[in-house]
């Protein structure tokens, strides 16, 4: 991982086209190695999520370059590499997981982010119906040491339309995103057991997943 970070490092200090055209080679490299990081989790995944056999890393994948057209940053590239593995590849709809690259802001995650309208008023109706297994989720000890907590990113000021406001499951039911988060230092982006100790911490998310899953089916 070390060739990754060098060039990000260098992207965030020079980015313009000029520079990443001189330095294309770098950059094939460094891909290069992020696809074959996200094949072995892939691999090494599936062991335990099966649905995500058969995915191929480069379909995981986001592009390099930003969309600047409503920007104020006119920046022309991403200072990150990103994939979100899930079955059907990074524009399916269905809750998995992401890993992010930057020096100094990695990190993993597991759920769904932003799901449509259909999906999350289903992950909400099914909390409410089952907040006794969702919560058992999200408490359980090994979840909690990898993650801490659900993120609470945009979540809801007042009461989501349909529930009351004394429901017990109110926490949650304002939530837009359902998902988990672990932040990553250089040190462990670059040990040897990186994709060993990326297995086992999305592995501790796979009963949120799964959960989340079997909402929007």
């Amino acid at each position: 991982m070390n060739t990754i970070l060098k060039f990000l490092v260098a992207l965030n200090t020079n980015n313009n086209k000029e520079w990443f055209d001189a330095n294309k080679q770098n950059y094939q490299k460094a891909k290069q190695e992020f696809i074959n990081v996200v094949t072995q989790v892939i691999d090494s995944c599936a062991s335990f999520d099966p649905m995500l056999k058969g995915i191929e890393a480069n379909k995981t994948l986001f592009r390099i370059n930003r969309d600047v057209r409503f920007s104020k940053d006119k920046s022309p590239y991403k200072t990150n590499f990103g994939a979100s593995i899930k079955p059907g590849g990074k524009k399916s709809m269905i809750p998995g997981y992401y890993i992010h690259i930057e020096p100094g802001k990695s990190f993993l995650a597991a759920g769904t982010y932003m799901p449509i309208p259909a999906h999350l008023s289903a992950i909400r109706q099914e909390i409410d119906y089952n907040l006794k297994d969702f919560t058992k989720i999200v408490n359980e000890k090994d979840f909690i040491k990898e993650f801490g907590a659900l993120s609470n990113e945009d979540a809801l000021k007042t009461v989501p339309k349909g529930y009351d406001k004394e429901n017990p499951a109110l926490e949650f039911l304002k939530m837009k995103h359902f998902i988990a988060i672990k932040y990553l230092d250089n040190k462990e982006i670059i040990a040897d057991d990186f994709v060993k100790h990326l297995t086992k911490t999305l592995k501790t998310s796979l009963a949120l997943t799964m959960f989340l899953r079997k909402a929007i089916n």
